[in-house]
């Protein structure tokens, strides 16, 4: 871990009043020339040693992802997934030859993927998503097929895997807000946009769902932070939470399940819209 600059410098100084032919060296003030020097060395060193942190994270990083068969592995062979392209024979690489790269990158529709152990039996729990426009969605049936088969050639001998690719998690949600009225009206318009953000509150919902990692937690505390940071929001309750997420047996969304604190999306990830394009987040403003 690299030192601080002071914590250089002195090093510096202590090692220099060991030499009898530098105690001609005795200014105090540290805009002496000889003081001045000793700390551009410092700042030198202490730049190099946050390099060499970096190299070091880096290098710690790349062997954790290229453990073959741990989780990081699985993740990163699911965003490598390359749809309509075959595997070099007896490798766990695709055949790449004669493509341009744009049409190598194109061929890359996982976008995201998280995966995880299963806690009641021995299996990994592989969760994918792509992008449509803006937003996470799954892959269709025959990507899905081609990304199956490409997961049982790569996988180790005895491991059991299992697919997720469902459409995002229903998230609900029912919020209080009290509004500064010199800056949000009685609908939670802002009277004077800031950025061209009319509805400062969704606003920063949608935000907070977008930063929020891929099956990452949603902690109903974290976006109550968020909520009271936005402009014109001077108090928030979260009145009512709940997630719905897709039964595969059925194709149909379960009963909301209401959310106490957190909950990560059974999905990988959420939408705050039901499957008729109904908003799910209902916003009450109070003065």
């Amino acid at each position: 871990m690299a030192r601080t600059i002071t914590e250089i410098q002195n090093s510096i100084l202590e090692e220099k009043e060991k030499h009898e032919a530098l105690k001609v060296l005795n200014s105090t003030s540290k805009a002496s020339i000889w003081r001045l020097f000793t700390y551009v060395v410092a700042y030198v060193i202490f730049n190099l040693e946050l390099l060499f942190d970096a190299h070091t994270e880096e290098i710690n990083t790349t062997i954790a992802e290229q453990k073959k068969g741990s989780l990081k592995w699985y993740r990163n062979k699911a965003l490598a997934f390359q749809y309509g392209f075959d595997l070099l024979p007896d490798l766990e690489d695709f055949n790449n030859e004669n493509y341009t790269e744009e049409e190598i990158e194109n061929s890359k529709i996982i976008k995201y993927s998280a995966v995880t152990e299963a806690t009641t039996q021995s299996r990994l729990i592989i969760k994918i998503a792509t992008e449509t426009g803006d937003k996470l969605t799954p892959i269709n049936e025959a990507e899905l097929e081609a990304f199956t088969y490409y997961l049982e050639e790569i996988k180790y001998a005895g491991v059991a895997v299992t697919v997720i690719n469902y459409l995002p998690d229903e998230l609900s949600l029912s919020i209080t807000i009290r509004r500064d009225p010199l800056v949000l009206d009685a609908q939670g318009n802002a009277i004077a946009p800031v950025n061209g953000i009319i509805r400062p509150v969704e606003a920063t919902i949608r935000q907070f769902l977008k930063e929020l990692p891929f099956n990452g937690e949603l902690q109903l505390s974290k976006l109550t932070d968020q909520l009271q940071l936005t402009t014109g929001v001077t108090d928030i309750k979260i009145t009512y939470a709940a997630s719905a997420w897709l039964d595969p047996t059925t194709g149909k969304y379960n009963t909301p399940q209401i959310i106490e604190m957190s909950v990560i999306p059974e999905s990988g990830y959420f939408t705050t819209e039901d499957t008729e394009g109904k908003n799910l987040i209902n916003i009450n403003y109070v003065v």
